[in-house]
């Protein structure tokens, strides 16, 4: 064997030895990843299961500890059966709010979005500045003496049309991000083929806009179903419950129900659970695709 043939098989050796050591400081590092995100999320939840299980004097001790009777069906039906089925009434009303106000998102924002990108000049820039103006929050008596003015104070179209305006920045932020990696002779071409505007758009375009669509849904579904605040000052009154208001129920100046109170965080914490599983992969997707193009 030559003297080159020597040197290359010891630099081969020596690459090979090296690409160990990388995989597996980042094979530690993974697994400690992983550990403290057990720790920072696995632990809380299942402090909420573990006391929902429990009965009023085991929960009231705010422990880890294992129950020594299980309550699972009694706290559960307790939860769902109180004040006329409250907690029933909860999940239609932040369902309707929920996709109704999606609806309305998607629709406005994939049209702001395309007008947006294709749109030049001074006018863009001027339309980005306004749409990071809209991010700031609204102030709170102002937006509600609007509101009566309108007669929508403590409405479904009241409080559908203030999650609409709410989310209508970032959505129309990714809208216009994405529709910039679709080229403008597909544009073109249809126009030239005889479709109208509208025609482009519902027949060319919004087709094309699924994966932003689809992260649209997922995280805006999720914050506006998981919505206190706004939910609290616009949307007040019994019949008006919505997920997150009905935590007051076990809840009091003289004590708190905690085994109905984690039994009621579980189950509105249900539906956002299984949307964020089985479509994460979406959110990824959606907020990828236009990150390259803006």
């Amino acid at each position: 064997m030559s003297t080159k043939q020597e040197g290359v098989m010891e630099e081969t050796s020596i690459q090979i030895q090296t690409k160990k050591k990388v995989s597996k400081k980042w094979f530690a590092f993974e697994s400690l990843a992983v550990l403290l995100a057990t720790i920072f999320f696995g632990v809380p939840f299942y402090f909420v299961i573990i006391n929902s299980l429990k009965d009023s004097t085991g929960a009231a001790e705010l422990s880890l500890a294992w129950p020594e009777s299980f309550q699972f069906l009694a706290n559960y039906k307790e939860v769902l059966m109180l004040n006329d089925g409250i907690v029933w009434r909860a999940f239609l009303n932040s369902s309707i709010i929920t996709i109704s106000s999606i609806t309305i998102i998607i629709l406005i924002c994939s049209m702001a979005g395309f007008i947006l990108s294709r749109r030049q000049g001074m006018a863009k820039r001027l339309n980005y500045v306004i749409l990071m103006g809209l991010m700031i929050p609204p102030t709170i008596v102002p937006t509600i003496w609007v509101l009566q003015k309108l007669g929508l104070f403590k409405t479904f179209p009241g409080i559908i049309f203030l999650e609409s305006a709410l989310h209508f920045s970032f959505a129309c932020l990714l809208y216009t991000a994405f529709v910039a990696t679709i080229p403008r002779e597909l544009d073109e071409a249809a126009l030239m083929d005889g479709c109208g505007p509208f025609q482009l758009f519902f027949k060319i375009i919004f087709p094309l806009l699924k994966p932003v669509t689809s992260t649209v849904i997922v995280l805006s579904s999720i914050q506006i179903y998981n919505d206190f605040e706004n939910m609290l000052y616009f949307f007040p009154g019994a019949d008006n419950a919505t997920v997150q208001l009905t935590l007051y129920n076990f809840t009091g100046i003289y004590g708190t129900s905690y085994h109905l109170l984690f039994a009621d965080v579980l189950l509105i914490s249900i539906p956002p659970l299984i949307l964020f599983i089985f479509f994460n992969k979406k959110i990824v997707d959606g907020m990828t695709a236009g990150a390259v193009k803006g």
